[in-house]
């Protein structure tokens, strides 16, 4: 991977790490105090509707940070290493959590008159597309497992030739 596209990477995730940090740190507790004037019928969606947010705003966070490492493994010419399978993991699961969260969030505004019932049906969309971004990410996880594979073999073979020679 060429320094310009790393560089270029980091600046996305950087931008990215800092608008969630935003996001977390000042729209919330603007979109929190909105939602003390929510019509009492619906108080009870303030509290899971902020947790829900916040948390997957961490996702969001874990998953740049996961992805900032693996720049770095990249760089560094790491990657096809057992190291880089934690990263992996943890994004994986970080994505799982985001689509359960979302499909929370439907749980949570499906009953009662609070959202329109087609507002549900695209959380569920949404949560969907998460689920299957995980799941590529699980298989680039198996192409990852057989590249490391591939290496220790390389490598085992190269000492066997450095003997032989």
């Amino acid at each position: 991977m060429g320094k310009l596209t790393v560089n270029a990477l980091r600046a996305v995730l950087v931008a990215l790490l800092a608008g969630s940090l935003f996001v977390q740190a000042v729209m919330v507790p603007l979109l929190a105090a909105d939602l003390k004037g929510l019509d009492p019928d619906f108080a009870y969606l303030r509290t899971p509707f902020l947790v829900i947010t916040v948390l997957g705003i961490v996702t969001v966070q874990v998953v740049l940070v996961c992805v900032w490492r693996l720049v770095t493994m990249v760089r560094r010419g790491t990657v096809f290493s057992h190291a880089a399978f934690r990263y992996v993991h943890i994004v994986i699961g970080a994505m799982v959590a985001a689509a359960l969260l979302v499909f929370a969030l439907g749980v949570v505004l499906a009953p009662g008159e609070a959202v329109a019932p087609g507002v549900v049906l695209l959380l569920g969309g949404v949560g969907l597309a998460i689920l299957g971004v995980a799941l590529i990410v699980l298989v680039l996880r198996m192409l990852l497992a057989q590249a490391v594979a591939r290496d220790v073999e390389a490598a085992r073979m190269r000492a066997e030739l450095e003997e032989v020679i």
